[in-house]
């Protein structure tokens, strides 16, 4: 079976940019939900039905980027190299990333599925994951994408790091401090 190299490299890409944002988007409305300093977002119930949707818009968009590259005669990815990461002679270490993510988003998504299951601490370790897999997709897309010629795409690519980084750095030092001000003086 054939089929046209240009299709594939198309879809392959856009939806690899395209779960990456939803990721992005996903993570950044997770941290506005459990973030005091995003008080006025954190109890909306309009945020986390956003960020329950951007959640499950990942998994098509994984998918299909997975699916694409299957098919794309250049990458040479297997189905073996989809559960064994850095696996393939084509950009080993990127598309390992790559591989990693997309279990760990899996891990994810099992666990919020099993929540009522699990115990909150359980929940959320599994849940801090999605840090993990935000950085180890990031770097994925920068070792690996061809499109960072581009400089929408690249513009694009480091403005979810910058996004992710900031509300994430603001949602630990909030943490400290409070944890700071509620300590026992000796």
């Amino acid at each position: 079976m054939t089929f046209n190299t240009d299709l594939i490299w198309i879809i392959a890409r856009s939806t690899g940019v395209g779960s990456l944002v939803a990721l992005t988007l996903s993570v950044l409305t997770g941290i506005a939900l459990r973030t005091g300093s995003f008080a006025w977002l954190s109890h909306n119930r309009g945020v986390r039905v956003v960020h329950g949707f951007l959640t499950v818009l990942w998994i098509p968009l994984g998918l299909a980027h997975v699916i694409a590259l299957l098919f794309d005669r250049y990458a040479q990815i297997g189905l073996l190299d989809l559960l064994v990461p850095f696996g393939v002679s084509y950009g080993r270490f990127a598309i390992g990333l790559g591989t990693i993510a997309a279990q760990l988003i899996v891990v994810v998504l099992i666990s919020t599925w099993m929540r009522s299951s699990l115990t909150v601490g359980q929940w959320q370790a599994f849940h801090r994951l999605s840090y993990v897999a935000f950085v180890a997709a990031f770097a994925h897309g920068i070792l690996s994408g061809t499109d960072l010629a581009n400089p929408v795409v690249a513009a694009l690519a480091w403005v979810t790091a910058a996004a992710v980084a900031l509300v994430a750095l603001r949602r630990i030092t909030r943490v400290r401090l409070a944890q700071k001000s509620t300590a026992r003086p000796a």
